[in-house]
């Protein structure tokens, strides 16, 4: 089934709505200052085609969507390769409360996705979402700033060092969850130069 317009189809994308998402998508790179990261990458403005398939795969419990997701950006391959610099990508991870919810995090099945047409190892198990906190959609960017601070926390951080990291999330507002992720690595003994940030979507 196609993810956006619903008809039958073996590669969850018709042609008609792949064309009108090809249109949108722009895969873009931004040099990042003031923030614990040093670039971050989107493929799409949160509008849109992508905007439905996003608020679809994370609030209208249709996982089925990442397949939609994968399927155009496989062809779409060549125009990903400079973030095959990365050695390991890791999730921003939802709080156990959110994701026992929802039933799966759409960020990693974002996640998943780029691993496996690029073939970049997804390492778990090392950065978590220590409580549950009011949704960042709601706030606004200083309240957003506030909510999240000391909510993350990293574990086996020998297993990440001296590797290029690209953190991966779903969409990107203020970027204030994205930057504390990457606070807590460079608390950790991570260097700025090897964090690289990627979303689907840029609000």
């Amino acid at each position: 089934m196609c993810g956006i317009c619903g008809k039958e189809n073996k590669n969850f994308l018709c042609y008609e709505c792949r064309e009108k998402l090809q249109k949108e998508f722009e895969f873009k790179k931004i040099k990042s200052k003031n923030n614990f990261f040093i670039e971050q990458y989107y493929f799409f403005k949160y509008k849109n085609f992508a905007r439905k398939l996003i608020l679809e795969l994370k609030f209208e419990k249709k996982p089925y969507i990442y397949k939609t997701i994968e399927y155009f950006l496989e062809k779409n391959q060549k125009k990903l390769e400079k973030i095959k610099k990365y050695d390991i990508i890791i999730v921003v991870p939802l709080s156990r409360k959110r994701k026992l919810k929802r039933g799966y995090n759409q960020s990693q099945l974002i996640a998943q996705c780029i691993s496996n047409i690029l073939q970049i190892e997804i390492q778990n198990g090392i950065l978590y979402k220590t409580k549950d906190i009011l949704p960042q959609s709601t706030l606004n960017k200083e309240e957003r700033i506030q909510n999240i601070k000391g909510v993350y926390s990293a574990k086996n951080i020998d297993n990440i060092k001296n590797k290029k990291i690209l953190l991966v999330d779903d969409i990107y507002t203020t970027g204030s969850t994205l930057n504390e992720c990457c606070k807590v690595f460079a608390k950790s003994g991570i260097k700025k130069e090897d964090l690289g940030i990627l979303t689907f979507a840029k609000d």
